[in-house]
């Protein structure tokens, strides 16, 4: 029987997985292979799962709840998208926020589905100004707990793969690698860029040829683990814009930019904020991973009369206040003639993780 490999791709938000995974699906469709793809999250609606249909591969959601917590629709999930339709390969990005993905998923899956999938080494992505952060213990942009999850998913990892290197020097990325390399002794740590595609290919060949997966099973603190999680609001909307031949692209800057700008007055940790237009087939998607600097754009809407918005904000706030803020700035937009409809809002605190299973060392 023809077993699927399996690829998890771990990190905290906004470190760059769902970039990866639209370059890898990109990669892997081009070498004829047939992909599978799976989204998580506590919510529907969600920006990665309309970026990545754009790929025009297998895709499924597993949202209300984490991979862990929800192990049974994980291996649903693993069979629509994958073995159902014979894919080569799946690859599967947990919730940002969370940890304990080597004895939660890994190592089960592992021993329940040996003879269906094998599962290749867990990377763990992380943004170079984050993990700076969390290395020096600079805790002025990022709450404790949750600093302390981004240790512990680097602790668990197989391989720690640096992002976003495209934006560094050689020298500031190298510091970085020595520093992790002190501090993670036993973790493979390599270098990517998805925008520039640096790196990529080496890594992706390397995790296909291995299937030593989940090796490091680490202590976790549930209830800071928890906390954590708790610290940052949820906000997961889908809205219906209308106008006369608007600049869906200029809409959309305006309205990131505004809404970054009310972040960083308020002086606001941001886990991530992802949104997309959709103009027919035509997009533009936005990414915020911290302060007004970090805001990007990418692709185009072009122009028309209507378009759909779906957002996601992950922000170190009361998830009232987190929706008081993003209707203020959906208000702000009636003065450039386009009227805003919501058709979806969810807002939430994620409750405590109760996973499935838990494999021991």
């Amino acid at each position: 029987m023809k077993r699927t490999r399996l690829i998890f791709i771990g990190g905290f938000l906004g470190a760059g997985k769902t970039t990866l995974l639209y370059e890898l699906t990109r990669i892997l469709t081009g070498r004829g292979k047939k992909v599978g793809l799976i989204t998580n999250d506590q919510a529907p609606e969600l920006v990665d799962t309309k970026i990545l249909e754009t790929a025009n591969v297998n895709i499924a959601e597993v949202t209300g709840s984490c991979f862990c917590c929800d192990f049974k629709a994980l291996r649903r999930a693993i069979g629509d998208v994958g073995l159902n339709m014979e894919a080569d390969i799946i690859i599967a990005e947990p919730v940002g926020s969370c940890t304990d993905l080597s004895a939660t998923l890994i190592n089960p899956i592992k021993d329940i589905m040996k003879s269906e999938v094998i599962v290749t080494p867990l990377t763990v992505l992380a943004d170079p100004k984050r993990l700076e952060a969390v290395l020096s213990e600079d805790t002025s942009e990022i709450h404790p707990s949750a600093a302390y999850i981004i240790r512990k998913q680097l602790e668990e990892s197989d391989i720690i793969a640096i992002t976003k290197t495209d934006l560094y020097t050689n020298e500031e990325i190298n510091q970085l690698k020595q520093k992790l390399l002190t501090v993670f002794p036993e973790c493979e740590i390599v270098t990517i860029s998805s925008k520039t595609g640096d790196g990529v290919r080496e890594w992706l060949e390397m995790i296909l040829h291995r299937s030593h997966a989940g090796n490091r099973i680490v202590p976790i603190d549930y209830d800071r683990y928890a906390e954590g999680e708790a610290v940052l609001g949820w906000l997961n909307s889908r809205v219906s814009l209308e106008g006369g031949n608007v600049d869906w692209d200029a809409y959309t800057r305006s309205f990131m930019q505004n809404l970054a700008s009310r972040i960083d007055s308020r002086n606001l940790n941001v886990g991530h904020i992802k949104t997309i237009v959709e103009k027919g087939d035509m997009y533009i998607a936005a990414n915020l991973t911290g302060k007004s600097d970090t805001l990007n754009f990418r692709w185009s809407a072009g122009s028309g009369d209507y378009a759909e918005m779906t957002i996601n904000a992950r922000v170190e706030m009361p998830p009232a206040d987190l929706e008081e803020l993003f209707r203020e700035t959906l208000k702000m937009t009636y003065d450039s003639g386009v009227s805003a409809q919501i058709r979806v809002l969810r807002c939430i605190s994620p409750g405590y993780p109760r996973p499935s299973y838990r494999y021991k060392k």
